[in-house]
């Protein structure tokens, strides 16, 4: 839980601008791919999946905070689209790990182009010194993302 003494005006300022960029993204992306597209939660177990290849339910469900059932839901739509394979841990045949197929992988590429296209399309509109205060920002994001994940670990 947040101690309300430490907030400065930056957080509020820097949450809402986060999350208004990563609404647009999701927008212009949806835009861009059109109905053959995946949701973003299917694109992000396919990215967690690429850094975590076999691993299980359970432990995807809690490394993104999210119920095993919510992600039993995500695998069996990315399995139906042949993007996940379910196998049998051969350590213990009650276990199932899930992994990236071919097919998975290339849509998980695919859906980064796009979105490295379209924030890049982006950026090319703004103002040099917007871009240069963009890059200089992002070893600042790259710690206050360090500095959330560790906080939230139990």
């Amino acid at each position: 839980m947040p101690s309300p003494d430490r907030g400065t005006t930056l957080g509020p300022e820097l949450s809402e601008a986060v999350s208004r960029l990563r609404r647009a993204l999701r927008r212009t992306s949806r835009a861009a791919q059109g109905s053959e597209g995946l949701p973003l939660a299917q694109n992000e177990l396919l990215a967690w999946l690429a850094d975590h290849p076999r691993s299980r339910v359970g432990d995807i469900a809690a490394s993104l905070r999210l119920a095993p059932n919510t992600v039993t839901t995500l695998v069996n739509a990315l399995e139906s689209r042949d993007f996940v394979r379910r196998s049998a841990d051969p350590d213990d045949r009650r276990v199932v790990l899930v992994t990236t197929t071919d097919a998975g992988s290339r849509e998980l590429t695919r859906w980064q182009q796009l979105h490295d296209a379209l924030v890049a399309d982006a950026l090319a509109v703004l103002d040099p010194a917007d871009r240069a205060a963009l890059a200089a920002s992002l070893p600042a994001l790259d710690h206050l993302v360090v500095a959330l994940l560790t906080r939230s670990e139990p």
